[in-house]
């Protein structure tokens, strides 16, 4: 093992990259080369200054092979670390795990698919070594393969999310960024299992600086996201961050009882006063679907929110490793299942 921790530890979550990392591995040792430590950072001629952390989600490709086989090509300053884990519990919980597993003092998270550009990355690290920055975060300016209808989807998820009067989460701020530990102690101290990164980086404040950037193509692969996932995840966001749909129904509530009496009172003045009749089957059938619909609406929202809590009152680990294969040995160590030791409290 290093003497010391080292200064940058770079986090890539992976399900199914193997073919994207067998090319976008050499830039990133590449990158690593480039980099120089900061004049008030010494360490031993030993140290490895720089750490690649990879987290395996649950890969059914060869991504172990090509890790194992790319191990040999570390430039001298630079470690290498894979995490698998035992399935594939989403993107969020691998997040969790590199942060938790990375030892660097400064923690930058990229994805393995090569669409984070290293120039960029280099920019945000010169921004927190030279600046009072705690988060620099990546903003991706242009998605011109998105669709219009995905572009609207996201415009009124983050409208409805946001709360400006204590934080606000940044629209196509993603998980691209760099962060000192004042920031990564604060995610780490964070024990929720339903977790939406975007959100956490925003609640958990610090001085943050956006830089714009254009995503470069996409080389190998296709994106893991579709419609339903994308779904998935902005529930979860919307029940974690905001009580809004909770407000919602109540006001719904209120509004459609308040119509039934307005109603109600109008058929009985209507049939003493001018002895109209009263309406038929037609009138009582439409009056029970329209409640009934919305009482099914309104007990679905407070089940996602009972499921949550049910999933939080569970208490289980946020994720599992398996294996982990590391630079320094070459060896693969069992893990017996057990989450690292950094994320214990969540047990």
């Amino acid at each position: 093992m290093s003497e010391s921790p080292p200064y940058l530890s770079i986090i890539m979550p992976a399900y199914n990259d193997a073919q994207a990392l067998q090319l976008f591995l050499p830039q990133v040792f590449e990158f690593t080369q480039t980099l120089s430590l900061p004049a008030d950072y010494q360490s031993p001629t030993s140290f490895k200054s720089y750490e690649i952390v990879i987290i395996d989600d649950g890969s059914r490709d060869e991504l172990v092979e090509v890790i194992e086989n790319a191990i040999p090509n570390l430039p001298r300053n630079t470690t290498l670390k894979l995490l698998r884990l035992s399935r594939n519990f989403g993107k969020e919980p691998a997040l969790s795990a590199g942060i938790d597993a990375a030892q660097g003092k400064i923690i930058a998270m990229i994805d393995a698919d090569g669409q984070h550009p290293l120039s960029v990355l280099k920019q945000m690290l010169s921004m927190i070594e030279n600046t009072d920055v705690d988060m620099v975060a990546g903003i991706q300016a242009d998605r011109p393969s998105e669709s219009k209808l995905a572009r609207a989807f996201k415009s009124g998820f983050y409208h409805f999310i946001q709360d400006g009067q204590r934080y606000e989460i940044r629209p196509n701020a993603g998980d691209f960024r760099v962060m000192n530990q004042k920031v990564v102690k604060a995610l780490r101290a964070l024990p929720e299992r339903q977790r939406f990164m975007k959100g956490l980086y925003a609640w958990v404040g610090f001085n943050t600086v956006y830089l714009p950037f254009t995503a470069d193509s996409r080389d190998m692969g296709e994106s893991k996201f579709n419609y339903g996932s994308l779904f998935e995840l902005a529930l979860v966001g919307i029940t974690s961050f905001s009580q809004k749909p909770l407000r919602l129904i109540s006001r719904v509530g209120f509004l459609v009882s308040l119509f039934a009496f307005l109603y109600g009172l109008f058929i009985v003045i209507d049939t003493l006063l001018f002895g109209s009749d009263v309406a038929g089957w037609a009138t009582v059938a439409a009056g029970i679907m329209f409640s009934t619909g919305i009482q099914l609406v309104c007990l679905g929202v407070i089940g996602e929110y009972i499921g949550r809590l049910y999933e939080e009152v569970k208490q289980r680990p946020l994720y599992l490793v398996t294996e982990t294969i590391s630079s320094e040995d070459l060896a693969i160590k069992k893990d017996d299942f057990l989450p690292p030791i950094d994320s214990a409290h969540r047990l």
